[in-house]
């Protein structure tokens, strides 16, 4: 007897080699959470625990094809966009998203977590006003938020107004990521009416690459699975917490989160 096929996600990212961000954490997240996960290579990139050494976006052509391929005849129930790299590249993944019917998660990728440009400064225009009101939710970062909205968020009190500066830019939701904050580890999810706490507890572990990339994967695997958006993204922020914890060593720099860590755990 066939099995029927799981919930199905596309990722829209660049391609990280040494494993712990971009489309293979996106596909490792997706593996975990149980969905099948696809993917559409946008950017190539040279990467390991010590930063991105070189990076090499694919021309827009091959992007809408991969696009096409996959959601023509297989279908998604939910796309996460990462690294775009380009205004050419955004304008052209918006367009596909706009068309699609289907939640869209977007990460807004400006820098990578040792602070290599992942975006051009020509593109910012274009993903505030095309990719980001193609958005279902959108997960900046505190740093991203900068980019995108010029709100600079200091403490805790600043995040309701940074996602109103973003949910001004066209997404249904906007989950503004406290984890460069002291303290706990606090996001704020809103839509403008309905606000959405949620809290972690902030693990001494420097290797935490591909939290960004694998926190936007998991919300859509769990769009995709039928959750609404407070639902998937509390699910999210669980898993991730979990994989965060679980991060280990890797190469001289920073490692990676353990997207498997829930396997690793000791049977109870």
């Amino acid at each position: 007897m066939t099995r029927q096929a799981p919930p199905r996600v596309l990722t829209v990212a660049g391609s990280d080699s040494g494993g712990g961000a971009g489309i293979q954490a996106d596909l490792k997240a997706m593996l975990a959470l149980g969905v099948h996960g696809m993917s559409v290579v946008t950017a190539v990139t040279a990467q390991n625990s010590l930063g991105v050494q070189g990076a090499w976006e694919l021309p827009v052509e091959a992007v809408r094809a991969q696009y096409r391929s996959v959601v023509d005849d297989i279908g998604v129930q939910a796309v996460k966009t990462g690294m775009l790299a380009s205004a050419e590249l955004v304008e052209a993944v918006a367009e596909l998203l706009a068309g699609t019917d289907a939640p869209v998660v977007v990460d807004p990728v400006g820098v990578s977590k040792h602070g290599d440009s992942l975006l051009a400064a020509s593109a910012l225009e274009s993903v505030r006003t095309k990719l980001l009101p193609t958005a279902t939710v959108a997960t900046p970062n505190l740093d991203e938020v900068v980019q995108l909205t010029g709100v600079r968020v200091r403490g805790e009190t600043d995040l309701r107004r940074a996602a109103d500066a973003l949910l001004a830019l066209g997404p249904r939701w906007a989950l503004i990521k406290g984890g460069h904050l002291a303290g706990d580890a606090v996001d704020l999810l809103t839509d403008g009416t309905a606000e959405h706490w949620l809290r972690a507890p902030r693990h001494d572990n420097r290797h935490t690459h591909g939290t960004g990339c694998t926190l936007a994967s998991a919300v859509a695997a769990e769009l995709a699975k039928g959750r609404d958006v407070p639902e998937a993204v509390s699910a999210a922020k669980t898993y991730v917490t979990g994989a965060i914890a679980a991060g280990f060593a890797l190469g001289g720099g920073i490692g990676p989160v353990d997207h498997a860590w829930e396997l690793h755990r000791p049977a109870r």
